[in-house]
């Protein structure tokens, strides 16, 4: 029997019986629940006062509960108080399992490590919790962010996957269970959950963010990404965190032609979007990446055997070995092979660096991909 998002709202029980969710039971009910309006977007998390944020947690910690037995979206909830005042003051946030967070699960998506703990905040948590943001728990990852899904379903369509690897980040903020999270990517492990799921997933240029701390998987591709629910939150997100927004530019959207193999209702779907950007008023210019896909296919293969490498080589170092890893594993500065041919195939297509996707469609992907 399918449910949609909007059924199972109005039907679930509250249960709590999901792993690392069930330490949530010891959280009173929210008192203010009654009082004030749900915050479920970052905007209204920005624009709210101290107070109203402060009951906002409250709000998010029962709105796990009642779905999360049924999405999946957590490792674990274990709310951490921010280090500092900021921007992002008593805002909670949630991160991909591939990040180590001290003291927190820090399992990486595999039953191999199961129960592993960080011993140490990544430089990006570091970071969110300097900004007074609260690290409200992880999120499940496909396991070490590669091809084996998770448990978590699509908030949209629970019969269909969120898309990975970062599929707890994207379902998290879909269900409004959070006002934004982090997720990684390495290929499209970002933008093809913020698709599946319909909200907004922002992969940043190279390096941009600190990668200190996070398990990788291909350290010359390998980015920190961020989910909100809409691009203006996405902005307001980027300028807490003190990066510039830049201005209003007038630009035309690049297009396929031909499209790529794909299933016919990716194409005709595709074919529908254009024709609503068209109608928008929206300047569209065709491109021919018939070439670019094919270098790109080539770099990919490159670094998927590097990827897999790593992972075996890994398995051999144990729970604590791998820890050790990925705390002090820096990215590299040189530029690869492949990275190489990703960066050539891109500055021939004109392709810039900053990858901004936002779904305006019901996120109902493929039913399993990871």
């Amino acid at each position: 029997m399918k449910f949609t998002r909007r059924d199972f709202i109005k039907n679930t029980t509250v249960v709590c019986a999901a792993t690392g969710i069930a330490e949530l039971a010891a959280f009173p009910p929210a008192a203010a629940a009654v009082e004030s309006p749900r915050m479920e977007t970052l905007t209204e998390w920005l624009n709210a006062d101290g107070e109203t944020r402060k009951r906002g947690l409250d709000r998010c910690l029962q709105r796990i509960k009642e779905l999360e037995p049924t999405i999946h979206a957590w490792v674990q909830v274990q709310p951490e108080r921010p280090t500092a005042d900021g921007p992002l003051s008593e805002i909670p946030f949630g991160v991909k399992d591939i990040i180590e967070t001290q003291g927190m699960a820090t399992e990486y998506g595999s039953p191999l490590y199961k129960g592993r703990l960080g011993s140490a905040d990544a430089a990006i948590i570091r970071e969110m919790r300097s900004r007074g943001a609260i690290l409200l728990g992880k999120t499940v990852t496909t396991a070490f962010a590669y091809r084996t899904p998770g448990p978590t379903r699509n908030p949209r369509n629970l019969e269909h996957t969120p898309g990975g690897s970062s599929s707890g980040s994207a379902a998290a903020v879909a269900a409004g269970m959070v006002p934004f999270t982090i997720g990684e990517q390495t290929r499209g492990s970002m933008i093809r959950p913020a698709s599946y799921c319909g909200v907004t997933g922002f992969k940043p240029t190279y390096d941009l963010l600190p990668t200190e701390g996070m398990l990788p998987v291909s350290k010359s591709l390998d980015t920190l990404g961020l989910f909100t629910h809409t691009p203006a939150d996405m902005l307001a997100l980027w300028k807490a965190l003190g990066h510039p927004t830049g201005s209003e530019e007038q630009f035309a959207f690049g297009s396929p032609e031909p499209i790529p193999d794909c299933e016919p209702e990716m194409a005709n779907a595709f074919r529908q979007a254009l024709s609503l950007l068209r109608r928008s008023g929206v300047r569209i210019s065709t491109l021919d990446i018939s070439d670019m896909l094919k270098k790109l296919d080539e770099a990919n293969e490159v670094e998927s055997d590097r990827g897999e490498n790593w992972l075996v080589a890994r398995l051999h170092h144990g729970k604590e070995g791998i820890g050790r890893a990925v705390r002090f594993a820096q990215p590299r500065r040189g530029i690869g092979e492949a990275r190489c041919r990703v960066r050539s195939a891109l500055r021939s297509a004109r392709v810039g660096a900053h990858w901004v996707y936002r779904s305006y469609g019901t996120g109902q992907g493929l039913r399993r991909t990871g």
